[in-house]
């Protein structure tokens, strides 16, 4: 079995597919890994780190060349997959619902694409799950952006010369990112509130010691999805909705927004006139810029300045931590793929439940049924 770790090619991508301890683990399932040439130098993976882990380095056309398996970040050009053989797996990020010119060429080239963001959310593939392990560290790095930017300290401070009082953070959107931006900004010893549409995130939000800001008149609103995303809501409750936290937000010093919809443009959550009512130097971190944003007026990379506020958002958080969000990307390719390894067929096997979950194309067909529906 022959594995294949391209250098990634998007822009501003900074992450890499394997790791040299991934490497070592696919070495002793009996694959033969081949790794191009400063793939992993942007997250600090010298090319030695995967040779001593027993992975061969060259060029790209020299590495995919007979490849069964190809792993990636962000989905390779089909141009660079030349080579590999017929039918060759390539495990990686589609977006599919936005580039559906890439899942067709992917079927018209003979390659089985297996979208890593469609696994689905079951406890047997929490391990493999990309969106969770780079959400998480995406919500880290939301706040230490925002820290940064903020022009005053996050926690109390009683000084000889007086006290410095805790910095205001609410947090919107209590998934992966969410939580964890709560966590931490309660570590940093801001004061924390936070908000979801659904409901069954109070609870998690007061077991982190923040303080949970809910629609109670509404009732019959929910708002849990299939697979734990949240859903769009009803006129009812977003207008209570905004009434509330538009109150809520002219009090906060950072606000960090983390609500995204798969498949759809993000949720506008943050009007102007709510930027207008915060205090000047305020900070918004938009975690869902490339999706749209749930900001009005955030810019993907850019620092955008309204009624004495900053409103920042990268167009991929991740990859602003690119040594640790490679680490973990790599072990969830390794924990799907090894988990349905057959030693007789000398390489994975998936099954229905997961693997007709995230395979887009087959034998020249977009086979997946949220994409054929």
């Amino acid at each position: 079995m022959h594995i294949a770790i391209l250098k990634e090619r998007a822009k501003g991508e900074s992450r890499v597919a394997a790791s040299p301890e991934t490497v070592g683990k696919f070495a002793k399932l009996g694959a033969k890994i081949a790794v191009e040439k400063g793939a992993g130098l942007t997250a600090s993976i010298p090319d030695e780190a995967y040779a001593e882990a027993g992975a061969t380095l060259g060029a790209a056309a020299s590495v995919i060349k007979g490849a069964d398996i190809v792993l990636g970040i962000q989905a390779p050009d089909v141009a660079l997959l030349k080579g590999a053989k017929k039918g060759a797996k390539v495990a990686a990020l589609f977006d599919p619902f936005n580039n559906g010119d890439v899942v067709a060429a992917y079927a018209k080239a003979g390659l089985e694409a297996l979208s890593m963001e469609f696994m689905p959310r079951i406890t047997r593939a929490q391990s493999m799950d990309v969106l969770s392990s780079q959400s998480n560290l995406a919500g880290y790095k939301a706040v230490m952006a925002a820290a940064d930017t903020y022009g005053r300290a996050f926690p109390m401070m009683m000084t000889a010369a007086g006290t410095v009082q805790a910095a205001r953070c609410f947090v919107m959107g209590v998934g992966v990112a969410g939580l964890q931006a709560i966590a931490t900004a309660r570590r940093l010893g801001a004061q924390v509130s936070a908000t979801d549409v659904r409901s069954a995130t109070k609870e998690q939000i007061e077991s982190l010691g923040a303080k949970p800001i809910f629609v109670e008149e509404v009732e019959g609103i929910e708002g849990e999805g299939s697979g734990g995303y949240a859903t769009e809501m009803s006129e009812e409750y977003q207008k209570a909705q905004a009434e509330l936290v538009s109150a809520h937000i002219a009090k906060q010093d950072i606000v960090i927004t983390t609500a995204l919809i798969p498949g759809r443009p993000a949720p506008r959550l943050i009007s102007d006139a709510q930027i207008a009512s915060m205090k000047p130097g305020s900070v918004i971190f938009d975690l869902a810029a490339p999706a749209g944003g749930n900001v009005e007026g955030c810019e993907p990379d850019k620092l955008v300045v309204k009624h004495g506020v900053t409103i920042m958002g990268y167009s991929n958080t991740p990859t602003q931590l690119a040594a640790d969000a490679s680490a973990l990307f790599a072990r969830n390719h390794y924990n799907f793929l090894s988990a349905f390894w057959d030693e007789e067929a000398g390489g994975p096997v998936l099954d229905e439940e997961i693997g007709d979950a995230v395979r887009l194309t087959k034998d020249g067909e977009i086979v997946n049924e949220r994409l054929t529906s």
